[in-house]
């Protein structure tokens, strides 16, 4: 059953949360009373769903039904999870809890997206405190992972748990503040570097494109993979944390910022840095700079992903939760027919698989067809802890047919079939389709190898035996056209 989220705010972060949910799949119910709403979400979805099914290495499920409503009761009706998004004002916020207090479902979970108030702020007075939770994302929300969930007494665990639950869901980390503060824990780190920015350009220190310099060519990558601690504990050598603190520790008393003095926002100040902002950037609209910012980060959290590490194990995390409703499967006991092509990748073809050309490149033709491999290996046992006792498959030949042409954005799926999978030898066919247009096919030839002489050597008997199952079960299939064909031979 498709479940449901409601949107009370649809501007820049509300309009983040409705993509982020459509897009694995809720419905989403926004409410609005802005006439641009509706276009204004319509242009942030249009940059989610070109970037986001790109970002992990499984197909996102069909999209949900996205509907606009003319009241706050409307808008709820059957959801689960309701976002609050409106601007920054408590009186605000409570008007709508009272509405909410009245409509919304005894077991659904209220989040706001507030940066600044505290829950007991927003539960005060509410007969329904105990659903109301602060769930404070960042921008862009469609690809940023984190989310401060802050809760207080007023909450049960059950509440905390349920949202813990959605968040993770729909890809999302939920970093749970058990005792709340002013502006959580991630915007105080922010204001304090703005303080201490403002200074620097209202000084004539440094400019504001020098300042966004020194954080994206230096600690900001940093930050980005390694947080703030371990950074530091890195720092420190192989004496790690303490030697740092020691080594440090006392240019925390020299009187090297302004933290909690602020330069006052004079009409002079105010001109100074939006002229230097727009020096800096000005060329690129709004939306081109939005666009450019997800392909950055698209492409550094698939860089972490290869090293299972931060934002990009967490994506691989949510991946493999999501691999059973894209029907891939981990096991040969999981295939529900033997007699079939496995499927063996399913998902959209990211944006930093394209070339020049404004297709897909050719060499991640043959990246596609080697995870399918490697997803037909571990079907068949020989998974990570096989491959950890001393055994694999090593690809001895390759052959690709490129066959239509695909772009970013479009989904591909590749199934595969087993030629061959008697003693050392695993012969495989690949066929990628996009819908049903064939792509490309892949015939691969492997052999078992023992990774402590890095020779050939048969595999262990129940590697061989699922692979012959599967060979044996394939053999009824009509073979396939191109198979065993040369370079150049006519199609």
């Amino acid at each position: 059953m498709t479940k449901t989220a409601a949107i009370i705010g649809g501007g820049v972060i509300g309009g983040g949360w409705a993509a982020r949910f459509l897009l694995n799949g809720w419905n989403v119910r926004v409410f609005d009373p802005d006439p641009e709403a509706e276009r204004k979400i319509g242009e942030v979805l249009a940059n989610a769903r070109r970037s986001l099914p790109g970002l992990g290495n499984v197909a996102l499920p069909a999209e949900g039904r996205l509907s606009y409503h003319a009241t706050i009761e409307e808008a709820v009706a059957g959801a689960i999870w309701i976002q609050e998004s409106v601007p920054e004002r408590l009186e605000l916020k409570q008007k709508v809890y009272g509405t909410l207090q009245a409509h919304v479902a005894a077991d659904a979970v209220i989040g706001s997206s507030t940066s600044g108030y505290k829950p007991s702020q927003l539960q005060d007075g509410f007969s329904n405190a105990a659903q109301i939770v602060v769930a404070h994302p960042f921008n862009p929300v469609y690809l940023m992972p984190l989310v401060e969930l802050v809760t207080t007494e007023a909450n049960p665990a059950g509440v905390s748990d349920s949202a813990k639950a959605i968040i993770t869901e729909i890809g999302m980390y939920p970093l749970h503040l058990k005792k709340e503060i002013d502006a959580h824990v991630a915007d105080r780190f922010l204001e304090a570097v703005w303080r201490e920015a403002l200074w620097l350009v209202k000084d004539g220190i440094a400019t504001t494109e020098e300042i966004d310099n020194a954080i994206r060519y230096g600690f900001g990558i940093r930050w980005a993979q390694m947080g703030l601690f371990e950074t530091y504990r890195v720092a420190g050598g192989e004496a790690g944390m303490k030697h740092f603190m020691a080594q440090f520790g006392p240019a925390l008393k020299w009187p090297w910022t302004k933290l909690m003095d602020v330069p006052e926002f004079t009409d002079e100040l105010v001109d100074l840095i939006a002229g230097q902002s727009d020096d800096q950037s000005g060329q690129h609209s709004i939306r081109e700079l939005e666009r450019i910012r997800d392909d950055n980060l698209v492409g550094m959290m698939r860089a972490l992903g290869a090293n299972d590490w931060g934002a990009g194990a967490l994506q691989n995390a949510h991946d493999v939760g999501r691999e059973g409703d894209a029907g891939l499967v981990r096991s040969l006991d999981d295939l529900e027919d033997l007699s079939q092509p496995v499927l063996t990748q399913s998902r959209i073809v990211p944006l930093d698989w394209t070339d020049y050309n404004g297709h897909m490149t050719e060499s991640r033709y043959l990246d596609a067809f080697a995870q399918s491999t490697d997803r037909l290996m571990m079907i068949i046992g020989c998974d990570a802890e096989y491959i950890a006792s001393g055994g694999s498959y090593f690809t001895a030949e390759t052959h690709i047919r490129h066959i239509d042409e695909v772009h970013a954005g479009d989904p591909i799926q590749v199934r595969t079939r087993v030629i061959m999978g008697q003693g050392k030898k695993m012969h495989l066919w690949h066929e990628m389709y996009s819908g049903e247009r064939l792509l490309a096919t892949g015939e691969h030839m492997l052999l078992h190898v023992d990774l402590a002489t890095r020779r050939s050597a048969p595999p262990a008997p129940h590697i061989e035996a699922n692979l012959v199952k599967l060979a044996e079960a394939h053999a009824a299939l009509p073979a396939p056209e191109g198979l065993g064909r040369a370079i150049g031979a006519p199609r």
